[in-house]
C-alpha cells in the first residue's frame, strides 16, 4: 500500500505532475458533505459535496490553477504535513482494491496553522505493472472548515 504513502508524499512536495500520474483517467475524487451529525451525502451528482471531480481531467484544471495563480484563495499555497495511518485492505473486487485509511493534515498558510483530519476510501487498479488511484473518497471530520479547503489539505 506504498501508493497511499506516496500520494501524501507528493502532495507534500507539491510534484503536482507526479500526483496526477497517481490518477487513472477515469478516476473520480470526491468529498462528501455531512447531511447530518451521523450521515455523509451518498451521490456526488445529487447532493452537496465539499469537492467532487468524476475524472483526472478535474483535477488537472485544479493543478493548473493551483500553479498558474489563477487560484487566489490559495496564494500562496499552504505547506502541507500528510499523516496517514491504519492502511488496510477492505476488499476486492475483479482488478480493484478497496483500501480504507485515516489522515490527519497540518497546513500552514498565511501565519496560520490548520488541521484536517478523517478518513480516506481508496480504489485501486492494476495498470500494466503498476496501480493507479480509480477513485478515491475523503471524508473529512471537521465539524468547521476554517477558509479554503483544496486537494492538498485532505
Amino acid at each position: 500500500m506504498q501508493l497511499i504513502y506516496r500520494e501524501a508524499a507528493l502532495l507534500d512536495q507539491r510534484k503536482w505532475q507526479e500526483w496526477l500520474d497517481l490518477y487513472l483517467p477515469d478516476a473520480v475524487y470526491w468529498i462528501p458533505a455531512w447531511d447530518d451529525e451521523t450521515t455523509v451525502t451518498n451521490d456526488p451528482k445529487t447532493e452537496i459535496s465539499l469537492m467532487y471531480y468524476d475524472s483526472r481531467s478535474g483535477l488537472e484544471d485544479r493543478v493548473w490553477r493551483i500553479q498558474s495563480g489563477m487560484a487566489a484563495a490559495t496564494i500562496p499555497t499552504a505547506r502541507t504535513c500528510h499523516l496517514v495511518t491504519g492502511v488496510r485492505i477492505e476488499g476486492t473486487d475483479g482488478d480493484d482494491v478497496h483500501v480504507a485509511s485515516s489522515f490527519s493534515v497540518h497546513a500552514f498558510r498565511q501565519q496560520k496553522t490548520l488541521t484536517f483530519y478523517g478518513w480516506y476510501e481508496h480504489v485501486l487498479r492494476a495498470q500494466g505493472t503498476d496501480l493507479k488511484i480509480a477513485k478515491k473518497k475523503i471524508t473529512v471530520l471537521n465539524d468547521v472548515i476554517p477558509g479554503v479547503l483544496d486537494v492538498y489539505n485532505v
